[in-house]
């Protein structure tokens, strides 16, 4: 036990605990630092725009720090300081979204065991679904492409006029078209985002320690359930739902 925050995997000798008095039918996904490692490929997509103007260019851990409110976010915080008008700021992230366009799933793979994780999930009747910040448009390629067309009850990506996380309304539209209640349900992430996108819409929230950010942003943040490793996941369902 870390203070009042409950910690799942080796640390804790493989302990779980239950964490809500409600039935949970749908567990939310994050998906960059969540499902799937992305860092190389949206690192080199930035770098490749950087270089081509001439900025300095960042290494993929310091693209950990970049990443997580969005690509246009990525965008302007990529750019030099001095160039981050909303007008330059569209110009790079059209850019950008074409280099991407080229690579999005070159080197993004899913993180060791989540595949089993998501079968295991399905296999004992727990929908799931994908909220991201990241395009629609991308989010439902790389998915699709990595997981099949048929491992997600619903994928959401960015789309016009939807707010990104923390901001709750993608969260609320999954639970609406699922027809899932918020005591129902669960978001996992990885990043400080992710626990506060699930305090804003009154979720219970998963932090997954092997993501982008780590353990310290995620307990910093207030998440009070850390997976160490995806497998944990499972764990903390059984307990949920007492199995």
């Amino acid at each position: 036990m870390h203070g009042d925050r409950q910690v799942y995997g080796k640390s804790e000798g493989g302990k779980a605990f239950y964490i809500a008095g409600f039935m949970k039918k749908l567990f939310i996904f994050d998906l960059d630092g969540t499902l799937v490692n992305s860092i190389y490929d949206l690192g080199d997509a930035m770098n490749a725009v950087l270089e081509r103007y001439g900025f300095p260019v960042f290494d993929y851990d310091t693209y950990k720090h970049l990443v997580g409110n969005g690509t246009l976010k990525l965008v302007e915080r990529a750019l030099p300081e001095k160039l981050r008008s909303e007008e330059n700021i569209k110009k790079y992230h059209a850019e950008f979204s074409e280099e991407y366009n080229k690579r999005c799933v070159n080197k993004t793979k899913p993180y060791e065991h989540i595949c089993e994780v998501l079968d295991t999930l399905r296999n004992e009747g727990i929908m799931t679904a994908v909220a991201s910040n990241k395009p629609d448009g991308f989010v439902n390629y790389i998915v699709k492409n990595i997981f099949g067309e048929k491992d997600f009850d619903l994928i959401e990506g960015k789309k016009d006029g939807v707010p990104t996380k923390p901001a709750p309304e993608i969260i609320y539209n999954i639970l609406g078209t699922l027809g899932v209640k918020a005591e129902e349900a669960v978001l996992i992430g990885d990043s400080d985002v992710d626990v506060m996108t699930a305090k804003n819409a009154d979720l219970d929230c998963i932090g997954c320690e092997w993501g982008f950010r780590g353990r310290e942003e995620l307990e910093n943040a207030g998440a009070k359930y850390i997976a160490e490793v995806p497998q944990d996941i499972v764990s903390i369902c059984h307990e949920i739902n007492r199995i």
